[in-house]
């Protein structure tokens, strides 16, 4: 969540517009899971007109624009053969386009109408909420409550009545609850915005909200979650989302959904499944952990009650930032990380 980061103990996204690399560990006693990346550089030009097709039961949208696209021409113009058929499993594979911040309306029209064209749904990640990732590698955000409303406005009017999926602000409800995300006043303002781009963006009827909540490793006291995520909206809300870039197994994050959803009256769920395919090394390997893979490929056919879908909502390839091994900074793409996703 996160153009890319981990959180929960903090989580690890990052996406097409941002990269949010999360380094909760020094806000929280226990490690982050996930926390989300900075935003990677944005594509430029417009969208292409991406993949009608896709697996049997994934009715999102497949765009070209994303790094691992951009990527394959290259890899294949050197011959080097066995890592473009590795980035091409990610390149044909639906990921979220990230929006994180400014003139994002554009990207939202273009995106979708692009989608509508292909007889798809898109997909995007909604990252701007004033105070965002704690002052982490996605650091940032709108600069005032005001600002946040008319950027969330401006994607409403992007989106019009075309299908979209939107997964809203990852870590913005579980930072407000850990050690360092905004209190008092500050937290209720940081609720109040999200329960108003949730009521936004739902006045739309083909657009499917889902409100972050945290994942599986994500120490939080459910009672205060739970009331936290109904004063941010839930109630209006699609569902909620989880392990959004974060590592968690599926089997690990369909629990933890299905316990909050219990507590939330039978509220259905999303899962990021991005990067968990091997689940997490461990509870504070949250940046850039090596070996681990790519999950179960975006679908809606979950075969789990309340689970709506799978989605990739991380960018698969897309580094969590300089964890102090030299690697690329947050939200860039990362061929070696990439092959070894696609891979294992």
């Amino acid at each position: 969540m996160l153009h890319a980061g981990w959180r929960g103990p903090p989580r690890a996204p990052v996406v097409a517009a941002l990269a949010l690399a999360a380094a909760l560990a020094a806000c929280e006693a226990a490690p982050p899971s996930g926390a989300p990346a900075a935003p990677p550089p944005a594509a430029t030009g417009t969208p292409g007109a991406g993949s009608p097709n896709g697996p049997d039961g994934q009715g999102f949208y497949v765009s070209d624009r994303t790094a691992a696209a951009r990527r394959l021409p290259e890899l294949r113009a050197q011959g080097r053969t066995a890592e473009a058929e590795a980035v091409a499993r990610l390149a044909d594979a639906p990921s979220a386009h990230w929006l994180v911040g400014g003139d994002d309306r554009t990207a939202v029209e273009e995106l979708s109408r692009a989608a509508t064209a292909a007889g798809r749904t898109a997909l995007f990640v909604a990252y701007d909420i004033p105070q965002r990732d704690c002052g982490s590698f996605a650091a940032g955000g709108a600069p005032d409550a005001a600002s946040y409303r008319a950027w969330v406005d401006a994607l409403s009017a992007g989106l019009a009545d075309r299908r979209a999926w939107v997964v809203l602000e990852p870590d913005a409800v579980p930072h407000a609850l850990d050690g360092c995300g905004p209190k008092g006043v500050d937290a209720a303002e940081r609720y109040a915005l999200l329960a108003y781009a949730v009521a936004e963006l739902k006045r739309h009827p083909r657009v499917r909200v889902y409100l972050d909540a945290g994942n599986a490793g994500w120490a939080q006291d459910r009672t205060a979650l739970v009331d936290a995520l109904n004063r941010s909206g839930i109630g209006q809300a699609d569902g909620f989302a989880v392990n959004v870039a974060n590592f968690y197994s599926t089997e690990q994050s369909a629990a933890y959904g299905a316990g909050l959803s219990a507590a939330l009256g039978g509220k259905h769920f999303v899962i990021d499944t991005s990067r968990n395919g091997n689940g997490p090394l461990g509870s504070g390997a949250w940046c850039n952990p090596p070996g681990r893979a790519v999950g179960e490929t975006p679908t809606e056919r979950t075969g789990r009650p309340g689970v709506d879908a799978y989605l990739w909502v991380k960018i698969p390839g897309e580094s969590d930032g300089d964890c102090g091994r030299g690697e690329p900074g947050a939200g860039q793409f990362w061929l070696d990380y990439a092959v070894g996703l696609a891979t294992r």
